[in-house]
């Protein structure tokens, strides 16, 4: 593909605004974005923090249009890849869009090899894993690369809500392959994960763009409920009766299975889609949702990400999510055309229970030892596929394990090597320090969910407050602010001026070291500390035991 000639020369913000319209058929583009992809084409690295539907994708459509080389862009979806490959195909004046994966055809993996061969323009979409495979490296440093993409940023932070070990090594790669500019995109950013992303990836003074996250279009509301019988009588009121399409987000399979069934039995369109499904049952179901023929799609969390249409008018929650994080990119599904929609959790405080129970994983010392013992006794670095088949186990059965021992430092790879001259003893206290930190992290994000579900206060400044956004006064569009309890609680509460301890400040504690300041409320902060998690601190306490410092 060869851009629209222009008829003079242009300015470069005149030639990201005319790619942007000529190719992708954009006239305007969100706040924020033309700015994101000027930084990317001066050769700086950007973070951009823009929830779901604000059209992120752009940003690197529109620059890898204007830029000589190949831009990659990794996504851990296979479903993902493929609507961003079609968007673009579907784009006559667009450059070359492949992707590389294990589940495709063989002569799709050949064009996608062609496109890095001719060096591109164009765009090559893959999951992380295959930057562990040596050959791909490889290939893609002698093609050279222009723009080095991370969708779902928040994947590399083990702060974050949906930490994936695969994305530990994204850096190293980032400059194996001659340091190219790097576009880390997610949809959910509170500081300490933005942090991570930034350390991980080893981003070189990266310019952040957080945008977007007041969605005054999306009612947020929750119902809580006492009985099991009478939440889920209520979940399915919800999908009966509201407005559609919709999602109903559920915690588990089994649980999605059923809830779908029994809306089909009620007469709905429905459909339940999770991880038990076979790859092309999901791509068929995504597709036939995206053109309107279901109803209404019952998903679990870990798959509401294939899911991508505009004019989803409400996502109702059937449990609790695990952070606020997960929770707020869920609802963000709802309205993203702009109307109005629905953003309801049905809440009961036992659903926490099952979240405990999810974020209480302990490391297997048995594996652990397995896999470290193997990793010494090789007379060389050994791949992940010669390591499982030396413990007698799958790669998948080993996951979790190499996860933690990558993370502790236990474990260190290079390409598809891995290597460890860790003491069995010291790579299990590793693995275990590293262990009690995810899950302590993982507690106090359910402890922030409960905060949200529980709050009297405006429930979109509480979101707000916590992905580090200001907003002046409740919204109007919640049901605290319907039901008088927002207003109440606005006017008793202390303005963050007045803290001694202002929203967004680092301070220092005695005990849990560095923290940033999350949220004020009277005499109650919120203070993420990176080993420890969120925390509730009263003011008065900490003034006069002299707990907190400001850095």
């Amino acid at each position: 593909m060869t851009p629209p000639a222009a008829t003079s020369a242009p300015s470069r913000t005149d030639e990201i605004t005319r790619i942007a319209d000529e190719v992708f058929g954009w006239p305007e583009l969100r706040e924020g974005i033309h700015d994101a992809i000027a930084e990317v084409l001066d050769g700086h690295d950007v973070l951009a923090v823009m929830p779901t539907g604000y059209g992120k994708s752009a940003m690197y459509k529109v620059a890898g249009a204007l830029l000589p080389g190949l831009t990659v862009v990794v996504s851990p979806l296979i479903a993902l890849q493929a609507d961003q490959i079609a968007g673009i195909r579907d784009r006559d004046n667009a450059h070359r869009a492949r992707a590389l994966n294990s589940s495709q055809r063989q002569s799709l993996t050949d064009e996608a090899w062609q496109l890095v061969e001719d060096g591109g323009p164009g765009y090559l979409f893959l999951a992380p894993e295959q930057l562990t495979r040596d050959e791909v490296l490889t290939r893609l440093k002698k093609a050279g690369v222009s723009l080095f993409v991370v969708d779902e940023a928040h994947c590399v932070s083990s702060w974050g809500h949906d930490f994936r070990p695969d994305y530990l090594r994204l850096g190293e790669i980032v400059e194996a392959l001659g340091s190219p500019p790097i576009l880390a995109m997610t949809a959910t950013g509170p500081a300490p994960v933005r942090e991570e992303i930034e350390r991980r990836l080893r981003m070189r003074k990266p310019v952040s763009f957080i945008r977007g996250f007041d969605r005054p279009e999306i009612r947020l509301e929750v119902v809580r409920h006492g009985e099991e019988s009478e939440q889920r009588d209520a979940i399915l009121h919800d999908a009966t009766s509201l407005e559609g399409p919709g999602i109903v987000f559920t915690a588990t399979r089994a649980d999605a299975e059923e809830i779908a069934e029994e809306l089909v039995g009620r007469g709905v369109g429905a459909v339940a889609y999770h991880a038990g499904l076979r790859a092309k049952e999901r791509s068929s179901i995504s597709g036939r949702f995206h053109d309107g023929e279901i109803d209404v799609i019952v998903a679990t969390s870990a798959f509401g990400m294939g899911i991508d249409k505009s004019d989803i008018r409400f996502v109702v929650h059937a449990a609790v999510p695990e952070s606020l994080d997960a929770y707020y990119q869920e609802a963000g599904r709802a309205g993203r055309d702009g109307e109005a929609a629905l953003a309801r959790l049905h809440y009961r405080s036992e659903d926490l229970g099952l979240r405990k129970f999810f974020a209480s994983g302990k490391p297997n010392k048995k594996r652990i030892e397995r896999l470290v013992t193997a990793l010494r006794s090789a007379d060389r670095p050994v791949t992940p596929s010669e390591l499982a088949e030396a413990v007698d186990l799958s790669q998948r059965q080993i996951g979790a394990s190499l996860g933690l021992l990558l993370d502790s430092g236990a474990v260190r790879q290079s390409g598809e090597s891995l290597e460890s001259q860790a003491t069995v003893k010291n790579a299990i206290e590793a693995v275990e320090q590293t262990a009690e930190q995810r899950e302590a992290i993982d507690e106090s994000r359910i402890a922030m969910m409960r905060s949200y579900a529980e709050t009297d206060e405006c429930r979109r400044l509480f979101l707000l407050g916590y992905f580090g956004e200001v907003r002046e006064g409740p919204c109007g569009n919640c049901d605290t602010c319907t039901s008088g309890t927002a207003m109440e609680e606005r006017n008793s509460t202390v303005l963050d001026s007045d803290s001694p301890f202002p929203n967004g400040t680092a301070v220092k504690h005695s005990e849990w070291g560095v923290g940033t300041v999350m949220r004020v409320e009277d005499d109650r902060i919120t203070v993420f500390f990176e080993s420890e998690g969120y925390r509730v601190l009263s003011v008065s306490l900490v003034v006069e035991k002299e707990l907190l410092t400001l850095v």
